[in-house]
């Protein structure tokens, strides 16, 4: 019989994080350990809270919001290590994560709106064996990413058509990947040894856009301007922080124009809610092919589902 993961995933700003600890919370007391379990663990499934140090614009959860359960997979990296965290590195640590969890007795709950890295864990990818090529990133590394953009389409048409082509990062290694092979091949699965269930959160598009404004107000009176600042103060370097995209590249060009003071305006605010908008519509277009995610609207459809899951 195989072990059971469930994954909570949806677009930025749709609440997945609060879903999964309220999920943790219900079948760590009561739920749980009638149906067998000690309890759950959260494995955090974000390209950029696996750093440190990416806190408010990443909108990495809280020791106050965690509520007591333990969550895995943040602030594994450096912001400024030279080595770029990959996909390959995030499938091995989330493994290694999600065997300790379930010898613990416990329920592994994915969490995170990085498509591929909760996809490279369920469906247990066999990634393409293509060492990285220094020679090859240096060179790609200055340019623009709009050109990065048009080598991928040029080099791979496919790939092309299904990548987040503000994401320098995954641009930068789809194209090492197809100049050493000739494409990016499909991912081929492997057997893995669970069963999962993945619960996506189905928000109306005037709510989710709400969600997304409303959080960036926060975030901006938070601090993430200056949480940028000292990012750079603490040697993370502008095209760097820029890779990290949205709100980073965001507070990196305003930081740039504006060094002294770094003010935001309304224009300005709008133009990031836009991009913030655009990438959760990339981020459902991910999703919407895979046919087995059970899309809910509110808490007790996830909690019914779970509890039935974790039944069988």
């Amino acid at each position: 019989m195989k072990d059971k993961i469930i994954a909570i995933i949806g677009p930025t700003a749709s609440g997945k994080s609060d879903l999964a600890v309220r999920l943790a919370k219900r079948f760590s007391a009561r739920g749980g350990p009638a149906l067998g379990w000690k309890g759950a663990e959260i494995i955090s499934a974000d390209s950029r809270q696996v750093y440190r140090g990416l806190n408010i614009g990443s909108g990495k959860i809280t020791k106050r919001e965690m509520r007591g359960i333990p969550h895995h997979l943040l602030d594994v990296v450096k912001a400024n290590s030279p080595k770029r965290f990959s996909v390959s590195d995030y499938q091995k640590l989330g493994q290694k994560a999600i065997g300790e969890i379930i010898k613990r007795g416990k329920l592994p709950i994915i969490c995170g709106g990085t498509g591929f890295y909760v996809d490279a864990l369920l469906k247990n990818y066999a990634l393409p064996a293509v060492p990285p090529n220094p020679k090859l990133r240096g060179q790609l590394e200055k340019l623009p990413t709009e050109k990065l953009a048009q080598k991928l389409k040029i080099l791979d048409p496919k790939r092309f058509k299904n990548i987040d082509r503000n994401n320098r990062p995954r641009l930068i290694r789809a194209i090492e990947i197809a100049t050493k092979l000739g494409q990016v091949p499909p991912l081929d699965t492997k057997n893995n040894s669970w069963n999962s269930l993945q619960i996506g959160i189905n928000l109306s598009e005037d709510k989710l856009r709400q969600n997304i404004h409303k959080r960036l107000l926060k975030r901006l009176r938070a601090g993430l301007i200056n949480e940028v600042k000292k990012l750079h103060e603490n040697g993370v370097s502008w095209k760097r922080l820029e890779a990290f995209g949205l709100e980073y590249r965001f507070g990196a060009k305003l930081l740039q124009q504006k060094p002294r003071h770094g003010g935001v305006n309304r224009e300005e605010i709008t133009n990031l809610e836009r991009e913030i908008w655009h990438y959760a519509k990339r981020q459902m277009t991910w999703w919407k092919r895979d046919k087995n995610i059970k899309w809910v609207e509110s808490y007790e459809e996830a909690e019914r589902l779970t509890r039935d899951f974790i039944r069988k």
